[in-house]
């Protein structure tokens, strides 16, 4: 594949983003249970994989987003996409994870580790496509772990710490493709605060260690008040959180000690089918300025959009952009 053109720079007071999943059309959707009774060739998957992630490229530059991402067309699960291309792990049966949605749970019965570039072809598939930034997209080693069953190691950390690893490499292979943007997916990093939060922050460490990318964490939901303020440890430049769903209540957690990194401020509720209005996200962009200052903020939904519709999406995303762009307006007027 040619090596995609550099992105455009953001300069954009407040640049607007996404988490990273988008809703799958129908027709992938049908070609996945297709492939998995063996009446679809994995190559014509792939072919409508890349026609979806290039229709959301499209979307997003219509709806006039900053910060692109390649909309994970091609992945199933978060966690379960990196295991099934590296060394080391077996997939177990089904396992609910929240409501009545299940995953397939990966099992490590051997050394962990990348065979090759997990990423690094959707990105620069991706990126060709659009002169805007696309993020790179991975799951942090944290996260694998959590949501993984350990057969092989003899302690959680060295699981984590050699994912860690792996998971560095596939960064610096982004960076390397072209990648301005690395966002590194830990919604678990706050299931176990009180017993080995700072395993968490080490494994980071690793992962973003010698990047000269912009990197950022996804945390999502959770009881993030239990790890702040030790997630400012976290070696990253931003972190990206769920604000909209629980009314922006994070802020009064982020006046004392201040927040001092960059914010991914979640201005949509991703479990909700409602679009908000522009209205409610110049409120919450209005709101979080009187704790964040407006240059370390970039607005996106609180998590990935994947389990709404197109149309709710697209509904949602529209609002986003014309409530961000209201509020800068009022700033740079």
């Amino acid at each position: 594949m040619t090596p995609p053109a550099a992105p455009t720079a953001v300069a954009t007071l407040l640049p607007t983003t996404t988490v990273g999943s988008f809703p799958k059309p129908p027709y992938l959707r049908e070609a996945r249970r297709k492939v998995a009774r063996k009446q679809m060739a994995a190559a014509d998957l792939a072919a409508l994989e890349r026609k979806a992630t290039e229709e959301w490229i499209r979307r997003q530059e219509e709806l006039d987003i900053d910060i692109l991402v390649d909309g994970e067309m091609y992945r199933g699960d978060m966690v379960a996409f990196f295991a099934d291309q590296m060394d080391g792990f077996e997939i177990a049966g089904m396992v609910r994870s929240y409501g009545n949605r299940y995953y397939p749970k990966p099992v490590v019965v051997r050394p962990v580790g990348r065979r090759a570039p997990l990423t690094v072809d959707w990105y620069k598939f991706a990126q060709g496509l659009t002169p805007r930034p696309v993020k790179g997209m991975l799951t942090g080693p944290y996260t694998i772990a959590e949501w993984s069953f350990n057969e092989y190691y003899p302690s959680r950390r060295e699981l984590v710490m050699e994912l860690a690893r792996a998971i560095h490499d596939e960064a610096v292979d982004l960076e390397r493709a072209g990648a301005r943007y690395i966002q590194i997916d830990e919604p678990a990093i706050h299931t176990r605060p009180d017993e080995d939060f700072d395993l968490a922050v080490e494994a980071m460490e690793v992962v973003t260690k010698g990047l000269r990318s912009y990197t950022i964490t996804h945390v999502c939901y959770g009881d993030v008040p239990k790890i702040y303020p030790a997630m400012l440890r976290l070696a990253v430049n931003q972190i990206d959180l769920a604000l909209k769903n629980d009314d922006f209540a994070l802020l009064e957690t982020f006046r004392s000690p201040r927040f001092t990194k960059d914010i991914g401020l979640g201005v949509l509720d991703a479990h909700s089918h409602r679009a908000e209005t522009p209205e409610e996200v110049v409120d919450g962009i209005r709101r979080t300025l009187d704790v964040i200052p407006a240059k370390q903020i970039q607005v996106s939904p609180d998590c990935g959009l994947k389990t709404r519709t197109v149309d709710e999406t697209m509904a949602k995303l529209a609002s986003m952009v014309e409530g961000t762009r209201r509020v800068r307006k009022e700033l740079t007027a």
